[in-house]
């Protein structure tokens, strides 16, 4: 034998010796905690073979061709024809035996058999017809159906506003990313081609902490956008050229224990002109016309949106200090990310409190200031007794108040603004909350604008232990019902993947959410709520996940996710935080995120972006590793979400991670992220796909730019030309699709991550597409400085 077929020989014996070895110690791990005995039995099997191929019999071939056989059947029975679920499932089965058949191979493991070679070829051929199968067939994840469009004639919030413009986050302050604007549509939008690119140069700098990120939704008045960058740098662009006309630097005051670096946009608003006798216009006065910019280091600032200049009239010389009478003041414990909501009288500000970190953090106090000038009208704060008693000189509001760190709506015919709350930190323990802690965590709370009082509150987590706070701008529109009734409704997106559907009103519910049991067994110190809300309308799979479920990029690491699943505590949506570890699903990072929804009132349609990653929540009691207070120098804060959480001040701190494999491959299969239609009239899911792929991740295994699902941060927008466009996923694209169908219609490829929302305007009778793409950087995509817009021929 020569040294080559002696070497082929080994490698082969190699490979098997391997796959004995893992299959039966991992495989027999996982049956002794009760999960598939497939591992194993393959395992043996396998090192039968072993002892078949030392003694070159080619009786080998026919075990491994049963192996094959058995385990394409195994696959079937536990994924169907999911192409990504069968994929691990088979592909280190199929290349091994695809290797052994191969000529040079085969002549140097056993005496030739045309039969058993023929076997062998068919065991592939089967396995392959599986996967292709699956991979040309319908989508077992995805729902087929189709939108039946028909205008409702019901008059929407926000309806006044010019169809050209975009004026708030959300389009209108009613958060229904919806326009008007039908130049590009589901019969044209292939043709779209970028119009500009603009560059801001603000890019990630060495002392910025893990979280940078480039949110931003522009606003569009007139002929100009405005936006800011990840440091809050506010730019005015000429719409129609991408130029850049002013710029205004905050100078922001940051370090890297912030946990955020975001601005996810600015405010604008128009003071009303005042009229001469005789009802003549009066010219308009520096700062008529304003932007208002929040500050991730604790301030308000207002500019003039034409001239990039201070408004000195408002706070001190242009300036609110957002951190007046908050206890615990320091750099980054306070973080206002979102734009506010402007009335014609009052701004509407609040903002994000360290996650995790202590007992001693900032309150998550909202305020109402002057529109014009800046002074204080009112404050709620959601952890006092009176939340509207303003603290007097030298006091302070609440510590740790539960925080409004997304964006809110506003309803001015009501004149109540909607702010989706969070809970108290640390979000992780709730042992020593008190009851004033617990009355606005986690919910929907209604405010009368012109006061800050309380006009009613919705809780959609009793006793939040998950960090499930409300994560994004809920949606208004008026909806007619069965009767022809039209009802003023609030949709309110959550992280465990249930839309709440209220009365924005009365804050009635109007789509049924019940109370269920949910799992017990809190940590020692804690308790739980015996049941939690769930909505009928909801993205969240009813089924509790199986080890079947499972996933990898081979069958190694997917057995190794299963032992992990097993190793975990789960019984269910909120299974409760243990020592043990607890595996969370829906994950923290939720099933929506701070983009929200799209609403389409007028049709009485949404289309939603839910996502699904499981994560991992191990409580750590203290000792050497986690002590009870912070090192010597500590200037508060981790900088990150993930990791270690300390949250001095309780009993323990927490370990909080993605479900991953050893190969940083998601642990549960894919789909892990959808878009969707909803139909407001039945409350109904119509249609479901998959969006994204994993070219752009850079992960260790490279798999091919096929669309898998994958997680999303940013919200989609809808149009009257009856397509929706999103940005969002892992990889660089902006993608448009049917409405009414979710088909793929157009997508372009952006030189950055696109972790934002996109947004549309009019301007010289040419309609736009801008998106900001800037990456994102704890969601691992590439960050830049770019905003890109586009538009038809």
């Amino acid at each position: 034998m020569s040294r080559q077929s002696r070497g082929l020989r080994l490698i082969t014996l190699l490979i098997s010796v391997f796959c004995t070895l893992w299959l039966i110690i991992g495989g027999g791990w996982l049956l002794s905690l009760g999960g598939s005995a497939y591992y194993l039995i393959s395992g043996i099997a396998m090192a039968v073979f072993t002892v078949l191929l030392l003694k070159k019999r080619s009786c080998a071939f026919y075990l491994y061709a049963l192996i094959l056989l058995a385990t394409a059947i195994w696959s079937y029975y536990e994924a169907g024809l999911d192409f990504w679920a069968l994929a691990p499932r088979l592909d280190i089965w199929v290349l091994f035996g695809i290797w052994m058949i191969l000529p040079f191979v085969y002549r140097q493991l056993a005496a030739p058999n045309k039969k058993s070679t023929a076997l062998m070829v068919i065991a592939i051929v089967i396995n392959l017809a599986m996967v292709v199968t699956a991979f040309f067939g319908k989508d077992p994840q995805s729902v087929y159906g189709t939108l039946n469009l028909q205008n409702s004639g019901v008059e929407q919030p926000g309806a006044n506003m010019p169809a050209a413009n975009w004026e708030a986050y959300g389009r209108t302050q009613a958060g229904d990313r919806y326009s008007p604007l039908s130049q590009i549509n589901d019969t044209n939008v292939k043709n779209l081609q970028v119009a500009w690119v603009y560059q801001s140069g603000d890019l990630k700098r060495a002392d910025d902490p893990g979280e940078i990120t480039n949110e931003a939704t522009p606003l569009k008045v007139g002929n100009l956008l405005y936006t800011c960058t990840a440091h809050q740098i506010l730019v005015a662009i000429d719409a129609a050229t991408g130029k850049e006309k002013w710029r205004f630097d905050p100078k922001i005051k940051y370090n890297p224990t912030f946990q955020h670096m975001t601005c996810r946009g600015v405010a604008y608003h128009e003071i009303q002109p005042a009229v001469a006798p005789g009802n003549a216009p009066v010219a308009p006065a520096m700062c008529s016309r304003r932007i208002y910019l929040p500050v991730n280091d604790g301030r308000l600032i207002a500019v003039d949106a034409e001239s990039g200049q201070l408004c000195k009239d408002f706070g001190n010389n242009g300036t609110l200090d957002l951190q007046h009478q908050q206890p615990n003041a320091y750099p980054g414990g306070y973080e206002p990310t979102s734009p506010p909501v402007i009335t014609n009288n009052v701004i509407v500000v609040a903002g994000a409190v360290t996650d995790n970190y202590s007992t001693r953090e900032p309150s998550g106090v909202i305020r109402g200031f002057d529109v014009n000038t800046g002074k204080l009208v009112w404050a709620f704060d959601p952890g006092a007794k009176d939340p509207n008693a303003i603290p007097a000189d030298g006091q302070h509001y609440t510590p740790n108040s539960p925080n409004s760190w997304a964006p809110a709506a506003y309803d001015a015919k009501l004149d109540l603004v909607y702010l989706p709350m969070g809970v108290t930190t640390p979000d992780i323990w709730g042992g020593d909350r008190t009851p004033d802690q617990e009355r606005y965590a986690s919910g929907i709370l209604a405010l009368h604008a012109s006061t800050g009082k309380e006009a009613w509150f919705y809780q959609t987590v009793h006793h939040d232990l998950w960090d499930m706070d409300i994560p994004a701008q809920p949606s208004l529109a008026n909806i007619t019902d069965k009767d022809g009734k039209t009802i003023p409704v609030i949709y309110v997106p959550t992280k465990v993947g249930n839309i709440f559907v209220l009365n924005r009103e009365t804050g009635q519910l109007v789509v049924p959410a019940t109370e269920r049991p949910v799992p017990q067994g809190p940590a020692k110190g804690d308790h739980l709520s015996p049941t939690q809300p769930f909505s009928d309308l909801t993205f969240r799979p009813e089924a509790k996940l199986t080890g079947k479920q499972m996933w990898g990029g081979t069958m190694f690491d997917q057995m190794v996710c299963r032992i992990m699943f097993h190793r975990l505590r789960y019984e269910g949506t909120f299974t409760p935080p243990s020592e043990q570890g607890t595996l969370v699903f829906p994950g923290n990072l939720g099933m929506f995120e701070w983009g929200g929804i799209s609403v389409n009132g007028q049709d009485q349609f949404a289309i939603a972006n839910p996502m699904q990653l499981p994560f991992v929540s191990k409580l750590i009691p203290r000792g050497p590793n986690n002590p009870e207070e912070p090192g010597e120098g500590a200037a508060g804060g981790s900088g990150s979400e993930a990791g270690l959480q300390h949250m001095y001040g309780v009993p323990y701190g927490v370990e909080l991670s993605a479900f991953l494999s050893p190969l940083g491959l998601p642990c549960m299969e894919p789909s892990w992220g959808f878009v969707s239609a909803i139909d407001l009239k039945t409350n109904k899911i119509v249609w479901k796909k998959r969006i994204g792929t994993i070219r752009d991740s850079g992960g260790p295994i490279p798999l091919p730019p096929m669309t898998v699902g994958t997680p999303m941060l940013g919200a989609p927008i809808t149009t009257a030309g009856n397509v929706f466009f999103i940005a969002a996923t892992l990889d660089n694209y902006i993608r448009a699709y049917s409405v009414r169908d979710g088909k793929l219609l157009w997508q372009a490829r952006l030189p950055a991550g696109g972790q934002a929302t996109p947004m549309t305007y009019e301007v010289n009778g040419k309609q736009y597409l801008v998106i900001v793409a800037g990456g994102h950087g704890s969601f691992g995509t590439k960050l830049g400085d770019y905003i890109v817009a586009y538009k038809l021929p």
